[in-house]
């Protein structure tokens, strides 16, 4: 009868360490990827501020804003990059129905890069005036 006993409490407790290991890898798991949606939103922030302090000449100049950009992830204590994002820049004319459309652009950011086999992106989308908010730095 010992022997049986002890059988079934190595079995449980079998099944209780692999629950536990299980419950923090997806929980590692979970924080890389929430810190990696953080960086993309971190990236994608800064470009669009970026482009919030280009003048309109510059902003309409396609030789003067950078459409392509490559942006590594370092992970907390890591000197490798694990993660690289890859982003493009498009600026469009206004998809609006309105009279000042044709003063306006809007400035769409898209960054890509992978964890692991999985393929992730963000976006996020803005619209820029000619006599918008650009005009207080001079």
């Amino acid at each position: 009868m010992g022997l049986i006993d002890a059988l079934f409490a190595m079995a449980i407790a079998g099944v209780l360490f692999g629950g536990l290991y299980a419950g923090l890898a997806f929980g590692f798991n979970t924080i890389k990827f929430a810190r990696e949606n953080t960086r993309a939103t971190q990236i994608m922030v800064e470009k669009m501020e970026t482009i919030r302090l280009y003048t309109w000449n510059q902003l309409t100049n396609n030789s003067f804003v950078i459409t392509n950009f490559v942006v590594p992830y370092y992970s907390v204590g890591g000197t490798n990059s694990s993660v690289v994002y890859t982003g493009q820049l498009a600026i469009a004319n206004c998809d609006l129905n309105t009279t000042y459309a044709g003063s306006m652009k809007q400035v769409t950011i898209r960054l890509d890069w992978k964890t692991g086999r999985t393929a992730r992106t963000r976006q996020m989308t803005t619209y820029v005036a000619e006599r918008g908010m650009q005009q207080y730095v001079y």
